[in-house]
């Protein structure tokens, strides 16, 4: 399985083993980390391990998942850091799907006051990882999500890779399964809105959310050997929507 594949049948794992992983395992973990891309350049990151096999992470078992182990992200303050993360993440969590590892994104970021940063970085994101007591993946069909038809408008007839995209997008995971995102589909673009238009900036988990849509669609661009680039257009933003507000867009070539 490779990360294509993955997108269409990760599952969210709240049950886990508290078995040790092999550290063959651990070792493909750390050194997928260090090639995974950001959405934004010069957002310096950094990740760590937490390891709760002997119950170490009491806070993140109560409050979150209990699992053997937890992946921290840690990120500087900066313009979109969140999305980037976001996206960050979702590509960790598709790689771990791939090997045979279950994975759960958490909410809760209550952790030890010293893993709340790492070197000047902050905390941001957590994922529960581990063996899965029953299986870590699903058919396609059985994920819970809004259909296609619901969630973008066609301005012209799509593409087959268009709607490989857009697809892979309306899956993606989203906190509280909230599906933030509505998509207006050209020939060779997509503009992406938020459905939550009420304040100016997203909050902090919408930003994630859209992170984590985004790293799918750079996932499905890659194995149709598309070329992807995710920018603001002025002309867009600076227009009122009254039921939502815009994100970026996505520019594709073939």
């Amino acid at each position: 399985m490779n990360l294509y594949e993955a997108i269409f049948v990760r599952k969210s794992v709240r049950n886990f083993n508290m078995d040790t992983l092999n550290p063959q395992l651990m070792d493909k973990i750390r050194a997928h980390y260090r090639e995974v891309s950001g959405m934004f350049a010069n957002i310096d990151t950094d990740y760590a391990i937490l390891d709760n096999r002997k119950g170490q992470q009491r806070m993140l078992s109560l409050f979150g998942v209990k699992a053997p182990y937890y992946l921290a992200f840690y990120s500087e303050e900066a313009p979109r850091s969140m999305m980037n993360m976001g996206c960050m993440m979702e590509q960790m969590v598709l790689y771990m799907c791939s090997i045979g590892v279950a994975t759960c994104f958490i909410g809760s970021n209550k952790v030890k006051r010293n893993q709340q940063q790492k070197d000047g970085k902050d905390l941001v994101g957590i994922v529960a990882f581990g063996k899965s007591k029953g299986p870590h993946i699903r058919k396609q069909s059985e994920a819970k999500r809004i259909p296609l038809e619901e969630l973008c408008t066609y301005k012209e007839v799509p593409r087959q890779w268009m709607k490989q995209l857009l697809e892979a997008a309306r899956l993606a995971p989203s906190s509280m399964n909230s599906q933030p995102w509505r998509f207006v589909a050209y020939d060779n673009r997509i503009h992406i809105f938020s459905k939550r238009h009420s304040l100016d900036q997203l909050k902090k988990w919408d930003e994630v959310n859209f992170g984590i849509m985004f790293a799918n669609m750079m996932v499905v661009a890659e194995e149709l050997w598309l070329d992807v680039d995710f920018i603001r257009l002025e002309d867009i933003s600076q227009k009122n929507f009254p039921n939502s507000q815009y994100v970026l867009s996505a520019i594709l070539k073939a």
